[in-house]
């Protein structure tokens, strides 16, 4: 986009990929705009005026070492110590802004993009969205160097699929918005006497100032929903990221502070929050009175405590849980061991949707290998992940690094807790020798044993799982029931060949609101979510309170005023 394009001009460059998007979001059916192989972006690739592979990791290494500058109000200094969990220090610092100067500047540029419209504001964040994928490549750099995602992942997830994550919320919001017409006419009969006349009109008021507190591991994935839904309702959006991942989410208010300025609008309709190492400012931001609406992933404990405390906001959380996949009986065996291992294996399970738990009877299963012993089941899936991650370079595509030493420490200790099944190795990374790369270890517990639920009905959060026997389908059926209603479940996955069992867990999972998964053995794993299709959480237990991404999740963040007119 060229300085001086109007919103009107946006709105006919956009308002195709709109009409797809919404068409997708009724549908279901898959779609996105965003291609997600790296060939797709450079001079040769299909997304015009794109950077190249090459060209986005020279942007990335001419970001190391300097100052970020963003050109905001209120800033009081420079913050920032991110350290690659590759190993290299990024030695980037952003601007640290004293937010009695930033707040108010975000709330005086609130009226004007209110009054835009809908329309306009969707055209807006499209620009963006798209001037962000143009970068991919330049993004997946920092998405790696600061979540410790592999950077095929980081490419895809930190990328196109984040990028369709904040299309999505930007197509609800505008569905939404315009579910009530701007003006109508309205005339009520009165029978012999004159009809009772009124001009009304609806307009779309946002909350105020958003505040979006960004996590460590999926900074744009999980970040962008919230940003964008919060932009494209008419509110002003102040980004505070993890401190060890601020980077992505710095690119992105750049951006957007580019696009809104070049549109007419004011650049402090997003804004940055960096803080200095220990300041921890989410809390105090989170319950000043400018702030309406809070969008957080991230620890449980801090998700209750803002959903507790910031009582002047609209707060929107997604928390931890324990997954649980039930193995009664599979048609598939060697696919549903291979779909397992890759989901365990995927991005070090370092993800809000990876299996923690696998509930298995006691006495067994049927396949189509034969029966399988409890012992037999959980030595196959060891095995499985042994096979799949056995070669160092595959390994290392798939696993990543370790975020951060906590997570080490869960690994370490996992041994502590039952019979080890298959032990973490350490995978050496000859392109980054400082990166702590582990496999997953699996632990066998016996469910009966109620020493063992301290274990298991706790998230472990990284590549640790629990192997659980149990004594009949029905049990795993019940202690799935549990699991979600006492801790969230962000995720469920089931394998079996019995109408009976897969309707109780049906059944369980649509009485405790969580997304299910049944006899995944091909290239589709249960810790994964398409956008315009998926719906990441449920909003309907304790993992979170809200779906990324629905109705529920752009509704209350405007309100309806209207004005009435005597006709």
């Amino acid at each position: 986009m060229t300085a001086g394009l109007t919103t009107a001009q946006l709105i006919e460059k956009h308002r195709p990929t709109l009409d797809q998007a919404l068409e997708a979001i009724r549908s279901r059916a898959y779609w996105s705009p965003f291609p997600e192989h790296p060939k797709a972006y450079g001079a040769e690739g299909a997304v015009a005026g794109s950077l190249s592979a090459a060209e986005g990791q020279a942007a990335f290494e001419a970001l190391r070492g300097h100052r970020f500058e963003l050109d905001q109000p209120g800033t009081d200094g420079w913050a920032g110590a991110e350290v690659s969990p590759y190993g290299p220090e990024l030695g980037i610092e952003y601007p640290h802004a004293d937010p009695e100067a930033l707040l108010p500047a975000l709330r005086a540029a609130v009226p004007r993009w209110c009054e835009a419209g809908p329309e306009a504001r969707a055209a807006v964040c499209l620009e963006i969205l798209t001037r962000i994928n143009a970068r991919t490549h330049e993004f997946a750099h920092a998405v790696m160097h600061t979540s410790g995602q592999a950077f095929m992942m980081a490419f895809q997830a930190g990328g196109p699929h984040a990028q369709d994550r904040g299309l999505e919320a930007v197509t609800y919001a505008y569905a939404e918005q315009v579910r009530t017409p701007a003006a109508a006419e309205w005339s009520k009969p009165q029978g012999k006497r004159d009809p009772l006349e009124l001009r009304k009109e609806f307009t779309a008021v946002p909350r105020g100032v958003s505040l979006l507190i960004g996590c460590n591991t999926f900074p744009t994935w999980n970040g962008y929903p919230g940003l964008f839904a919060s932009l494209a309702t008419g509110n002003a959006v102040l980004v505070k990221p993890h401190p060890r991942a601020v980077l992505p989410l710095a690119l992105t208010v750049r951006i957007a502070r580019e696009v809104l300025g070049e549109a007419g609008f004011s650049p402090d309709l997003v804004a940055l929050a960096a803080e200095r190492d220990g300041e921890g400012i989410a809390k105090s931001l989170a319950v000043r009175p400018e702030i309406r609406i809070v969008d957080y992933t991230g620890s449980t404990a801090f998700g209750d405590w803002l959903e507790a405390n910031a009582r002047q906001a609209q707060v929107f959380t997604e928390k931890a849980g324990v997954n649980t996949v039930v193995i009664d009986s599979t048609d598939d065996y060697k696919g549903m061991l291979g779909n397992l291992a890759f989901s365990l294996s995927l991005y070090s399970g370092q993800m809000c949707t990876t299996p923690q738990n696998f509930l298995v009877p006691r006495g067994g299963i049927t396949t189509d290998a034969g029966p399988k012993s409890f012992d037999e089941v959980v030595a196959d899936l060891a095995a499985a992940v042994e096979g799949l991650l056995g070669d160092d370079a595959r390994a290392n595509a798939l696993l990543g690094a370790i975020v951060n030493p906590q997570v080490k420490e869960r690994i370490d200790a996992a041994a502590q807790l039952g019979e080890v099944a298959l032990a973490s190795r350490a995978v050496a990374n000859p392109d980054f020798p400082g990166a702590t790369v582990r496999t997953p270890v699996i632990v066998k517990l016996d469910g009966a044993k109620p020493d063992a639920e301290a274990a298991y009905l706790s998230e472990c959060f990284g590549p640790v799982s629990f192997a659980v026997a149990v004594d009949s389908a029905a049990d795993a059926v019940e202690l799935l029931r549990r699991t979600v209603r006492e801790q969230g479940a962000m995720t469920v996955g089931a394998y079996s060949t019995s109408p009976e069992v897969e309707r109780l867990i049906e059944e369980a999972c649509l009485e405790e609101c969580a997304q299910l998964s049944l006899n995944l053995t091909g290239g589709v794993y249960v810790n994964q979510t398409a956008a315009f299709s998926d719906f990441h959480g449920s909003g309907g237990n304790p993992s979170a309170n809200a779906a990324l991404c629905d109705g529920a999740f752009v509704a209350t963040r405007f309100r309806t005023v209207e004005v009435r007119r005597q006709g």
